[in-house]
């Protein structure tokens, strides 16, 4: 119990003295209480964001945890059924028994007024998380460190805090089973409202959200696949359909969500903006890239680009180029994303987590780096709630057997990127490696190449050959080269251009 409890048994409504502790306030604890059992639809007004660890009493924490599991199972919380679940509770016997439950309930305020009790519980709860988030930066910078550089501090204590902002506070380790299976039911009504269709965000391809049900929050996916096989084009795909479709809705608490879509954090450690925004306006028009880059289109094309660049111009796709960038930096980069009320951040694609340097980063150890990197990215996930796609290389090795689809054993570098993902998916075009083969033009092997190639040329397989959720498995799906564009096929094997 706390100072407060032991000092007065009965709890009675006494002020209390100034520079006494943390800060507090036991009143509004007991007055808030007191309404939940009163009434006990108080409790869900508030249940979203008030938790039993914003207490600073331990008891008025119990008591609601345990009105709360019953509220929640559909059974009435008051003094009463409340009794003999604390009956023998030392905490209770300090402040002179059960009987305690009922002068809650007797002293209650009205309805109305409860929720403005919680938000002092609540305002309460992050302060005392920030007196010791403070102190523990400052113990932590007054010591100096070779394995701990300023920065490194920094971005850690940009972590914590951002963490306490999500939380407000509340440090939640084990999580009960009622709350875990509420967000599950959520995730199935969403997608129950869908049709029968997708849990996550669309990836704009329905060949693959039909094996993957969309991009599903706090998973990690890693895009895989060796040179030149358009894994950087596929994440910038799946990139423009998300922004594209972000619709959002402003709830009844004033908070705007997002419905459709989602607003996309793209890092890209290998090409730049200006190459990567060339490809978007490539894809929306229909232009050739190639033709874009060097000025070789008409006047009618010209004012096509200028007229995509005003449709598009205002889709949230965030695109950060820097080069080298570290892990603690890109993932405090997402961070203030997803802070900003006006912006928000609803999936991360990271091309490609080789570039990405590890936190201590000296060279030594690659294999430990990538480890660490990839843990950093699945944490990232969940901390943030978004899917996280990070793109891989592939080793070499691929090229040295007959068949070259990928396979597991091909990423590169690391175990760690298989056993941290949720989803690992391989691009694969044949095409790559059989225009390579092209026999002497005029003979009869050509004739058949040139078959061949026409069948496969536009086409490429998305091999899922890991996935948590579902089935593994290929997806065909077309490939424009000159718009380096994946879309979906019909049944026939052709473009779909719905």
């Amino acid at each position: 119990m706390t100072a407060d409890a032991a000092d007065a048994p009965s709890y009675a409504l006494a002020p209390q003295a100034e520079n006494a502790g943390p800060p507090r306030n036991i009143e509004a604890e007991q007055a808030f209480i007191g309404a939940v059992l009163y009434d006990n639809e108080t409790h869900n007004r508030v249940s979203d964001w008030l938790r039993p660890e914003h207490f600073y009493d331990p008891l008025h924490a119990a008591i609601y945890r345990r009105a709360a599991q019953m509220i929640n199972a559909g059974t009435l919380a008051d003094a009463v059924t409340l009794r003999s679940h604390f009956e023998g509770e030392p905490g209770m016997a300090a402040v002179g028994g059960v009987n305690y439950l009922a002068r809650l309930m007797s002293e209650a305020p009205d309805s109305a007024s409860a929720p403005e009790y919680a938000r002092v519980i609540y305002d309460l709860a992050v302060r005392r998380a920030l007196i010791a988030f403070g102190g523990e930066v400052a113990y932590d910078a007054s010591r100096p460190s070779d394995s701990l550089t300023a920065l490194s501090l920094l971005e850690n204590a940009e972590q914590r805090l951002f963490k306490l902002a999500e939380s407000g506070g509340a440090s939640r380790t084990l999580q009960p089973f009622s709350e875990a299976l509420a967000q599950s039911m959520a995730m199935a009504q969403a997608a129950y409202k869908r049709g029968g269709g997708l849990s996550g965000i669309s990836s704009g391809l329905k060949s693959l959200d039909a094996k993957l049900g969309g991009m599903h929050r706090s998973d990690l996916i890693i895009l895989a696949g060796r040179p030149s096989m358009g894994k950087s084009s596929l994440a910038l795909n799946i990139a423009f359909s998300m922004s594209r479709a972000h619709r959002t809705e402003t709830g009844s608490d004033g908070v705007r969500r997002t419905t459709d879509g989602g607003v996309v954090a793209f890092f890209s450690l290998e090409m730049s903006s200006e190459q990567l925004a060339t490809r978007l306006l490539a894809d929306y028009t229909g232009i050739s890239g190639y033709h874009i880059r060097q000025g070789k289109i008409d006047a009618a094309q010209f004012e096509d680009l200028r007229d995509a660049v005003a449709d598009i111009n205002s889709i949230p796709l965030y695109i950060d180029d820097t080069g080298g960038l570290s892990i603690g930096a890109l993932a405090a980069r997402a961070r203030r994303l997803k802070r900003n009320p006006q912006i928000g951040l609803d999936c991360v694609i990271v091309d490609y987590l080789q570039l990405v340097s590890g936190s201590n980063s000296r060279g030594d150890n690659r294999v430990q780096e990538v480890s660490e990197v990839t843990m950093a990215l699945k944490s990232l996930a969940k901390e943030l709630n978004v899917p996280v796609i990070a793109l891989s290389q592939l080793s070499r090795q691929v090229e040295q057997r007959d068949d070259k689809k990928p396979q597991l054993s091909d990423l590169r570098e690391s175990g760690s990127i298989e056993q941290d993902a949720d989803v690992v998916m391989f691009v694969y075009r044949e095409s790559y490696y059989l225009e390579r083969l092209e026999p002497k033009e005029g003979t009869e092997q050509h004739l058949a190449w040139e078959d061949e190639m026409r069948q496969v040329r536009n086409e490429a397989d998305v091999i899922i050959a890991k996935q948590r959720h579902g089935p593994i498995g290929a997806v065909k799906v077309h490939f424009d080269p000159d718009r380096t564009k994946f879309s979906d096929l019909d049944t026939s094997g052709r473009r779909d251009f719905e």
